[in-house]
């Protein structure tokens, strides 16, 4: 009951400091528009150069267009959910340094809830925007015999997919916490996190592939139910029902993120100053 209540609380924290952020980025709607599709436009460049890449081949590691766009929509729609909704957790490293999170601390509200929605920023609409305009290009295009499961699974992997980066937003603010920042780390795990997964696992090296399916587990936000889908074989050789292992993969990974945003807050010494 008491994790319930504290789980309400959070939501309840993060729900009213978001909402204070966007009031006011919503003051200057124009800038708020410009801003918004200055960032469309910007992580739309990501698939611009997908795009010329295939005016000179016709498959990528033996896959097509429409399948890459597939995985890039599903990897950019997923990260979008989650950096909308953490992705100011990159600048607890700051607030550290300049004294700001000792703060956070003695506020009568979940510090995880006031660093997650600490400066929210809407124009990171812009992102998932993007990746979902791609995604149902891919989804209308890519030669796929189309069933339940396999269409049930989409929004699953998008649900998930998002959940499991919010785990690596979590668990690299934990690990800033232990390193006295290290946002640059955090950022290689997320940001270079979704720019690997919108490339197909076949252009990567075996080593590679098995450290984001076995260690970071980020090859079940699409590589291994994509495979599933578009009838690929799946990374490093997985059983077939691995495919559907996405959402518990997400939960283990909450759990664990979870544990480490916890262990990391107790571990914390203040700045001395």
């Amino acid at each position: 009951m008491a994790e319930h209540s504290a789980l309400f609380e959070g939501l309840r924290a993060y729900r009213l400091i978001a909402g204070m952020w966007v009031r006011s980025s919503m003051t200057y709607r124009t800038s708020f528009v410009v801003t918004a599709f200055g960032n469309l436009t910007m992580t739309g460049m990501d698939f611009v150069g997908i795009l010329l890449m295939f005016s000179q081949v016709d498959s990528l590691g033996g896959w097509s267009l429409p399948e890459v766009a597939f995985l890039y929509g599903l990897s950019v729609t997923a990260f979008g959910i989650a950096d909308l909704a953490l992705g100011s957790m990159d600048v607890l490293g700051a607030r550290m340094r300049d004294g700001s999170f000792d703060t956070l601390l003695v506020r009568p509200a979940p510090v995880l809830a006031q660093v997650g929605a600490d400066r929210f920023a809407l124009r990171r609409l812009g992102r998932i925007t993007q990746g979902a305009v791609v995604l149902g290009w891919a989804l209308v295009s890519v030669d796929v015999d189309w069933s339940v499961p396999k269409a049930l699974l989409v929004p699953v992997m998008v649900g998930s997919g998002a959940a499991i980066f919010s785990a690596v937003f979590v668990a690299g603010a934990a690990f800033q916490i232990f390193a006295q920042d290290a946002a640059e780390v955090q950022n290689a795990f997320t940001y270079g996190g979704t720019t690997l997964l919108q490339y197909p696992p076949a252009v990567f090296g075996r080593d590679l592939v098995r450290g984001v399916t076995f260690v970071l587990p980020l090859a079940f936000v699409n590589w291994v139910p994509a495979a599933y889908v578009l009838g690929r074989p799946y990374p490093v050789g997985l059983p077939h029902w691995a495919a559907f292992a996405s959402p518990l993969v997400a939960v283990v990974c909450v759990a664990l993120a979870g544990l480490a945003w916890r262990t990391g807050l107790r571990s914390y010494r203040s700045t001395g100053s």
